[in-house]
């Protein structure tokens, strides 16, 4: 079979940092398609910080409180003189909290930042005036654009026509009609923060649905023609729902008129991210490394982004013993596990995304770039801290002090796979390659870098550029080519593409609740209430089958068997109990939700089993077919070679070949499953 070639270039896009500084004419931004640009027609990606103004978030109350103006002004215009003057960040934007602290009528105590029973509309207009211009004026005569967001959070539950939507309306309502911010393009608002759940045209409280989208835009595109109306032609940043962490709905209802980006929150655990601690409000876990980060970007950030620009404006992340930031992980390795890394290289290759570190900045101010070393690292200097990444970073974005490369390689994930070797893959899922550089500062660079993939079973893989996707079981050859300042390698690689592999990084025993899995063994278990599978970034598609047959050990403890159609746990699945069977026969083709929704099996994104938790059990074999009696050999073609490595049902390589087998069992051999006796 001839094999297709697809040549690729890998490359940090050609971004320029609209670098400015104090006294300097700032570059006038403006949205150009999925662009943000200035006047030069420059495509631009802002990079910042941000700053809340109340006592409690400037050192927890010891620096000013009493509403005292000038005291607040004076603290936090030496903040932002340290983060950039003293500690020497190369930041573009500041993100500015117009803290209720000021809009709230003193003494009367909300319940939650979400509830604006304490509002002022009096006061907003006194401290708009006395406190948040003051600081949006300053920022700017420092060099910063500025990122203005409403007092407070959104409450749980908002709905178009409610009295949060009233709420925002009237504070930008009056923000639209300020000449001294409107008459400043470097002035932009950010609509909201962080809606988690808003009613849908169905009338049912959501997010992600197709309904809770068609209000989603509705709610800010009211919001948008309001201050339009007003004469506001400034950048606006919409957020989504779930915390801003969905936005695939904004590519098929899109907010309309000029001037408009999307604001997303990124941390550890979200979009399948790693975290060390997972975040169960979203329904998080400790992540599978770079593919499924990948994964659950694409389907959320990557749909939005082909249509308007992004700017993430909450993110952070340090290992929790500095207790120092929101986000709780590690900087990690590209392509390998770890949060920090792997979102820059995806942030880089979708080329407009601008990001920020939430941080709080009297720690950014107190940033010296001096290296720590193991076993005596601090927040600040810590390469698996954000801090001394980003600050790195940062500088590499605006072409300041980035070390020369002591080496660049080609690199696939998981991070370290032997690229000689066979490798299995998810079918449905991808692995990433990338040209990265360690510059010996313990922090990864991504580089630009030609990239020839020729791929011999097309039908089994694909290459998008900058992923291999399995499309189907079976087995494949690549062979890669790259060249990189005028050095010209080639790597072979042989892909085994298989749905159900029990191997630690694509069984995750911890999809919901904390559970263990030993690979060894074979044994699972489920946190409480817990869940444990597969998840499939790209979706997979079972359709040419009409069963799917699942036999287990030690059946109990509430077992059941699920299939999601959504890439979502929180949706509602197909579900097959075990009670005292060992065997269970899914129907593929009229499979109903526990909503009684059909099922469609041409795209399964998980696949997993629900106990009650703390029961041990195995599995030994899942696997599809169109014969409800059928075994896991009897399903498979007779026909097989026999020269090529073995690999067991799941997908573990145990010999070079199948002379070398000694248990009997059941196989694959060059992507078939066969029995030997």
């Amino acid at each position: 079979m001839k094999k297709p070639i697809f040549l690729i270039i890998l490359a940090i896009l050609t971004v320029f940092p609209a670098m400015c500084w104090p006294g300097m004419p700032m570059p006038k931004l403006h949205v150009e398609g999925r662009w943000l640009m200035d006047e030069e027609g420059n495509k631009v990606n802002l990079h910042g910080f941000g700053q809340t103004y109340s006592p409690w978030f400037n050192e927890q109350g010891s620096k000013w409180n009493n509403y005292d103006v000038n005291a607040c002004l004076k603290y936090n215009k030496d903040i932002m003189d340290g983060v950039l003057d003293r500690a020497g960040w190369k930041m573009t934007y500041v993100r500015m909290h117009m803290d209720p602290y000021w809009s709230n009528t003193p003494g009367m105590w909300p319940d939650g930042e979400g509830d604006i029973s304490a509002f002022s509309f009096d006061r907003f207009k006194k401290y708009l005036e006395q406190v948040f211009i003051p600081m949006a004026e300053y920022a700017v005569s420092k060099g910063l654009y500025v990122v203005m967001r409403p007092p407070g959070v959104c409450p749980e539950k908002i709905e178009v026509g409610g009295a949060y939507h009233s709420y925002l309306k009237t504070i930008w309502g009056y923000v639209a009609s300020q000449k001294c911010l409107t008459d400043n393009s470097n002035i932009m608002f950010e609509l909201a923060n962080e809606p988690v759940q808003i009613k849908g045209t169905d009338g049912q409280y959501g997010a992600g649905s197709d309904a809770c989208n068609q209000a989603l835009t509705k709610f800010f595109q009211e919001i948008v023609d309001l201050m339009r109306e007003e004469g506001c032609e400034n950048i606006l940043w919409v957020p989504g729902t779930a915390y801003q962490s969905q936005y695939a709905g904004y590519a098929k209802y899109p907010i309309k008129g000029r001037n408009i980006g999307y604001a997303v929150h990124v941390y550890p655990g979200w979009y399948g991210s790693d975290a060390i601690e997972p975040s169960h409000e979203l329904g998080g876990s400790y992540g599978g490394g770079y593919d499924s980060f990948a994964a659950g970007w694409k389907n959320q950030i990557e749909p939005c982004a082909a249509i308007a620009p992004m700017l993430v404006t909450e993110m952070d992340w340090l290992p929790s013993k500095y207790q120092a930031s929101w986000g709780k992980s590690i900087t990690g390795k590209m392509l390998g596990q770890g949060f920090g890394a792997n979102f820059k290289l995806l942030a880089d290759r979708t080329g407009n995304i601008g990001w920020m570190l939430f941080t709080g900045p009297e720690l950014l101010a107190r940033f010296d770039g001096k290296p720590g070393s193991a076993g005596n690292y601090t927040m600040y200097n810590d390469p698996d801290g954000c801090m001394w990444s980003t600050y790195h970073w940062f500088n590499e974005y605006a072409g300041f002090d980035v070390p020369e490369a002591q080496s660049v390689d080609l690199y696939f994930s998981p991070r370290g796979i032997d690229a000689s070797d066979e490798t299995v893959i998810l079918t449905g899922s991808s692995k990433g390659a990338a040209l990265i550089a360690d510059r010996g500062i313990g922090v990864d660079f991504n580089v630009s870098g030609d990239i020839e993939v020729a791929i011999s079973n097309p039908d089994v893989l694909n290459w998008d550029g900058s992923s291999f996707t399995a499309l189907r079981p079976g087995k494949t050859k690549c062979e890669v080519k790259y060249s990189l300042d005028g050095r010209e390698e080639t790597k072979y690689l042989t892909f085994i593409s298989t749905p159900f592999p029990l191997i630690n990084g694509y069984f995750n025993p911890s999809i919901w609740e904390n559970g263990s899995f030993n690979e060894q063994t074979g044994e699972i278990t489920t946190g409480q209430y817990g869940f444990a599978g597969w998840k499939y970034g790209s979706g997979l598609d079972l359709s040419e089958y009409h069963y799917l047959i699942c036999e287990v050990e030690n059946p109990g403890g509430g077992l059941s068997l699920r299939l999601f159609d959504k890439d979502n746990y929180w949706t509602d699945p197909y579900m097959i109990d075990f009670g005292s069977r060992s065997r269970v026969v899914v129907d593929l083709k009229n499979m109903k939700s526990s909503e009684n929704r059909k099922v469609d099996s041409s795209h399964i994104y998980i696949v997993g089993f629900w106990t009650y938790g703390g029961h041990k059990f195995k599995v030994k074999n899942i696997f599809p077919s169109n014969d409800p009696n059928a075994t896991a050999v009897e399903s498979i073609a007779a026909e097989f070679e026999t020269n090529g490595p073995v690999y067991n049902l799941q997908g573990i390589r145990v010999a070079s070949s199948i002379s070398e087998v000694n248990a009997p069992g059941i196989y694959i051999v060059n992507g078939r499953k066969i029995l030997k006796k």
